[in-house]
């Protein structure tokens, strides 16, 4: 298995067609949520992803600050169901929060979580900002993460 972050013009083709398969394939299909995955983000977003040959185990959306909020984000969490329970959501997050502090300099990020996975999102050292609002039928929060205030 092998760790990724590319932009949006550095994916090949086949990348780019598995992530977003398996984005719908999770959040249309198996989360039953009828919005546009394709929402103009991320050609200016970075892609954090594992790949196990050619599939895509887990992959993360980071979207610069200024691009959807004031601050740096992160988006599209997904783990292909058929290596769930073997934490590669924790890593990809963990890598992820690693590689927006060092490599892009960011202070603070932002997050929309599911209200389900706010204990998983608190365990990293993100806080609640939000009360819980639906977003697709799912209820969600806002958390961010601070440097400074977490464990990471």
């Amino acid at each position: 298995m092998e760790w990724y972050v590319k932009t949006f013009n550095e994916l090949s083709n086949d990348e780019l067609y598995a992530i977003l398969k398996l984005r719908m394939d999770i959040f249309v299909m198996e989360q039953n949520c009828m919005y546009s995955e394709l929402d103009n983000y991320d050609q200016t977003s970075f892609h954090y992803f594992l790949k196990d040959g050619h599939e895509i185990v887990a992959n993360v959306r980071i979207l610069p600050a200024e691009t959807k909020f004031p601050e740096a984000s992160i988006g599209r969490v997904v783990v292909n169901p058929k290596y769930r329970g073997n934490g590669y959501g924790q890593q990809i997050m963990r890598k992820s929060i690693d590689y927006m502090t060092t490599v892009l300099a960011e202070p603070c990020i932002k997050i929309q979580g599911q209200k389900h996975l706010e204990r998983f999102y608190t365990e990293l050292g993100f806080r609640r900002t939000s009360e819980s609002y639906l977003e697709d039928g799912i209820p969600h929060i806002d958390m961010v993460w601070v440097r400074g205030e977490s464990f990471l």
